[in-house]
């Protein structure tokens, strides 16, 4: 199963066509089985258009006010056989790995948004941290990106943060 994982993508509505996910996303989405997105998406457009591809799995962020209500604040989910936990803060750097150990204490891998930056690193029991960054907004970082996953027979085969072009 290739899993496509997005997060802080800020995208409102009223902007698209004009300012929308790069090219090279929409590339990588059209190619995936199912897409995650860790909050901060703004509007439900957004993810209606992500559903129309590929399945769509979404967590409320803390700018998502137009989706409170319609979004879960976290989610686990099991695909390919692999627990997948989502959340959008996953809160400060210290501390990190055994804060998402206790609060998913059955994932193998958390999914998580907020900071824009990309993070992908072993945290307690040889659970997986992963931040796909931020398609859209790289704020301090050097490229925008998105997290790409490959999961098959209970086992998380690949996974990788793609930097995207300009």
């Amino acid at each position: 199963m290739r899993v496509v994982v997005l997060a802080d993508t800020h995208l409102h509505d009223r902007d698209l066509p004009r300012r929308d996910l790069p090219e090279q996303a929409w590339e990588r989405i059209r190619q995936c089985d199912v897409v995650l997105h860790a909050g901060d998406v703004l509007e439900a457009g957004t993810l209606r258009r992500l559903n129309e591809v590929a399945p769509t799995y979404a967590v409320l962020g803390n700018n998502d006010q137009t989706l409170v209500g319609h979004l879960p604040e976290t989610r686990v989910l099991r695909l390919a056989g692999v627990s997948v936990a989502m959340v959008h803060d996953s809160g400060q750097r210290p501390g990190r790995p055994a804060r998402l150990r206790r609060r998913f204490p059955e994932a193998d891998i958390v999914v998580f948004g907020h900071s824009h930056i990309p993070c992908d690193e072993i945290g307690v029991d040889g659970q997986v941290l992963f931040n796909p960054g931020s398609a859209t907004t790289r704020r301090s970082q050097p490229d925008r990106t998105l997290g790409e996953l490959v999961l098959a027979q209970g086992r998380i085969v690949e996974r990788h943060i793609l930097a995207l072009q300009p």
